[in-house]
């Protein structure tokens, strides 16, 4: 079942997201770290960055997904970075969102709870071959670590070219191409 934000549930989200931004600060401030303070900040405005890169790539239900996942999804902490500015369209945002949400299940299925379970992904374009690449990186424990690659085995499409790179107990790390060529349009 899928989720639908209403405006008092996003802004009660980023409110809180916000003030616990504001409370590393103020305590920082508190312990007389200044540098640590300005390291924050400096996370701070490379997030939000990132969200506005991630909020221009005409993907809208995919670019919802990665904004919100740390609401939705408790098992694990999730960040991305938009490396280069990539051009979506409405076929291509429908399927990585249907894929990412599917991954996301497994990933909260997969998990162990009592982990701290982190997942990069960052999105890049090469422009000589018309590929976007998303790279995964999950760092914590995997529960059953085959079930997570099953998953990656099988889940691409004609689209897609899933590369494998490390998969153990505490590491998943793949790339995924999508040639914009095909049947994206």
């Amino acid at each position: 079942m899928e989720k639908e934000w209403t405006t008092v549930e996003i802004l009660r989200h980023s409110r809180h997201d916000w003030l616990n931004k504001i409370q590393l600060i103020k305590g920082n401030l508190e312990l007389s770290k200044p540098d640590r303070v300005k390291a924050i900040i400096e996370d701070i405005i490379i997030v939000a960055q990132h969200e506005a890169r991630i909020s221009s790539i005409a993907m809208p239900k995919f670019s919802e997904l990665l904004l919100t996942a740390n609401w939705t999804y408790s098992v694990f902490q999730s960040e991305f970075e938009v490396i280069d500015l990539v051009q979506g369209t409405s076929v291509l945002d429908q399927m990585m969102y249907d894929w990412t949400k599917s991954f996301f299940q497994i990933l909260e299925e997969q998990l162990d709870t009592y982990s701290e379970n982190r997942l990069s992904i960052s999105i890049d374009k090469n422009e000589s071959t018309e590929l976007i690449r998303f790279s995964f990186d999950l760092q914590g424990k995997i529960k059953d670590v085959s079930s997570v690659a099953e998953f990656l085995q099988n889940s691409s499409v004609d689209t897609q070219t899933i590369d494998l790179e490390e998969v153990t107990e505490q590491i998943v790390y793949f790339t995924m191409d999508i040639n914009m060529k095909q049947k994206t349009s």
